[in-house]
């Protein structure tokens, strides 16, 4: 498995290995031993399967507040995102600032996104369908997010404002600015 850190290093982009013959290929999408010896030595519990039907499907940015905060692995198995994550931990260097890749079925890559970041996507083509891992279950009353669109996060999504798809939630969520402080960050995390 080949490990790239990205501007935010916390957040990592993974990218399995594929053994392919005429037949097509073998991959090990998931090793908790290997996962555990590149610093990610988290305990899994639950999988989750989305489709999103159209382009420009936004989903995010979502994150659980503690004590069932989230850490999630992300990948593709049909088309491709643009994926996006905030950190949200106050006293970071990093704090509302964020980090996207594309992920997608072709390049084959995944996305580990920890504790104390919202995660969001932008579907780049249709009937693409998403796989990832989260390390707590789903509590609804921990269940928060972040708007997509806030001006002060500056990302820069690849589908126009009018014509995003969104959930009615998603549209109402608030801005960093309104958002209570969720998460602190640590002087020993990884630096």
């Amino acid at each position: 498995m080949r490990v790239e850190t990205l501007d935010i290093h916390e957040v990592l982009l993974l990218r399995p290995t594929q053994h392919r013959d005429e037949r097509g290929f073998f991959s090990e999408t998931y090793n908790q031993r290997a996962l555990a010896s590149i610093g990610i030595d988290v305990q899994f519990v639950q999988d989750n399967h989305v489709l999103s039907r159209a382009k420009g499907t936004i989903r995010g940015l979502h994150f659980q507040s503690h004590p069932f905060a989230q850490d999630k692995l992300v990948r593709v198995i049909r088309g491709a995102i643009f994926d996006v994550a905030v950190d949200l931990r106050v006293g970071s260097p990093t704090f509302g600032q964020h980090v996207s890749s594309i992920i997608n079925a072709n390049t084959w890559n995944q996305i580990f996104i920890p504790v104390g970041f919202a995660h969001g996507l932008a579907t780049l083509e249709p009937n693409t369908e998403v796989i990832y891992k989260v390390s707590s279950r789903y509590s609804p009353q921990h269940d928060k997010g972040l708007l997509w669109n806030d001006p002060v996060l500056a990302i820069d999504w690849p589908v126009n404002e009018a014509k995003a798809i969104l959930s009615e939630k998603d549209k109402q969520l608030p801005t960093l600015d309104q958002l209570p402080d969720y998460f602190e960050y640590h002087l020993t995390e990884v630096q």
